[in-house]
């Protein structure tokens, strides 16, 4: 058994030395590994060798319930480990050319319980108007819990309609607010 699969045998049992140890081993083979998968991406690429091992490291390591039979297994998983790191990447980087740059903001409460001044309550009052002419019912869930403090509860059993009814208006009418008062 060579020094690799009998280390690679101890990391396998759970041994955190062990993984250390064969880090140190193979560090430099995984970084020519990585060095050469990023030479075939494309110009501009972010993502640097020595994050790419390091990101595969932690995959192949992370993964408790994986065992690696000798060397050449590791590094065939480990080659693998980066290619679908990158594949990734590749993903992200075409769905941000397709909208994936917008960032999803979690529009809370208290963003709409305290507005900043009297700009921002104009605008919220502005929106929410609008809103009550489009969808009124919405717009009296979003009075009742703004304005009144009232619970999804306390608002479903009011208006006579379900509690999910109640969380589906609030979800809706806070998207719609947000965006009404961002085109300002």
């Amino acid at each position: 058994m060579s020094e690799a699969t009998a280390i690679l045998d101890a990391v396998g049992k759970g041994d955190a030395e062990a993984s250390a140890a064969f880090l140190n081993l193979v560090y430099n083979e995984l970084r020519h590994l990585a060095a050469s998968k990023m030479a075939r991406e494309a110009p501009g690429q972010t993502l640097q060798a020595t994050a790419l091992v390091h990101e595969a490291w932690l995959r192949l390591i992370g993964d408790e319930n994986r065992r690696f039979e000798n060397r050449t297994h590791f590094f065939a998983a480990a080659a693998e480990a980066m290619r679908r790191i990158l594949i990734e990447r590749a993903r992200s980087r075409k769905a941000m050319r397709r909208g994936g740059e917008f960032e999803r903001v979690n529009l809370e409460e208290d963003m709409l319980a305290s507005p900043e001044g009297d700009e921002q309550l104009l605008a919220l009052d502005d929106a929410l108007e609008k809103l009550k002419l489009k969808h009124p019912i919405h717009a009296r869930v979003v009075a009742l819990r703004y304005f009144a403090g009232m619970s999804n509860e306390e608002i479903a059993a009011l208006l006579g309609v379900s509690l999910s009814s109640v969380k589906n208006y609030w979800v809706f009418s806070k998207a719609w607010l947000f965006r009404e008062i961002k085109r300002g």
